[in-house]
Order: C-alpha cells, then sequence, then structure tokens
C-alpha cells in the first residue's frame, strides 16, 4: 500500500475528500498514540478495522476493539493511542467545512509538537 504521509506515530492514505467530508485510513504502530488535540471545523467518526484502540475524549478513557465505533463531537479533546499487540488500523470520517491538517490545536504530544 501506498500511504499518504507517514508520522511519527504511523502513517495514513487519504481514501476519499469532497467539500463537506474527507475519509482516511490510519495505522497506528504499537505502543504510539496521536496527539490529544481538538479541530474547530471539524467532527470525526472513528471506525475500529484492526486491533485495540485506547480513545480520549474530554479527559475519559474508552477501550475500541475491531468492530467498534466512535464520534468526535467537533471542539472536543481527544486522542487515540495503539494498546494492543499489533498495529491499529481505523477508517476516520471528517465531516465539517474544514480538512485542513493545521486545523489541529495540540495540547499534549509525545513528539514535541504541542
Amino acid at each position: 500500500m501506498i500511504w499518504t504521509e507517514q508520522r511519527p506515530w504511523g502513517r495514513f492514505k487519504n481514501l476519499f475528500e469532497n467539500e463537506i467530508t474527507k475519509v482516511k485510513l490510519i495505522e497506528v504502530d504499537q505502543e504510539k498514540r496521536l496527539s490529544y488535540q481538538s479541530h474547530r471545523n471539524r467532527q470525526e467518526h472513528w471506525m475500529i478495522l484492526k486491533g485495540k484502540a485506547l480513545v480520549t475524549l474530554d479527559g475519559r478513557d474508552v477501550e475500541l476493539n475491531t468492530g467498534q465505533a466512535f464520534d468526535i463531537p467537533q471542539e472536543a479533546k481527544h486522542r487515540i493511542q495503539n494498546i494492543g499487540q499489533e498495529s491499529l488500523q481505523l477508517i476516520e470520517i471528517q465531516i465539517g467545512s474544514s480538512f485542513d491538517e493545521k486545523d489541529i490545536t495540540r495540547y499534549e504530544d509525545d513528539f514535541g509538537r504541542s
């Protein structure tokens, strides 16, 4: 598979985009997590395809397994972490007015990007 972008936590591939939605395939490496972040211009829906995840939403933790889904409201602080023994794969559906990678406010980041 050809990935769109590599990140310190893993990689993602853009699958679809139009004026109201964007869809990504995201892969999070073992024991890695994305930054604790929020978005001003979009909400997100995550569907776990493979692996085990710990999702943090506004300070509350929820474990998700393959086949489970989770909604991230616009402006909510959130992150996802791979807590399984294999790579974590999920589909992310973004809905909103902008899907720019700059629409990220980071509160914590394991890679010094906050």
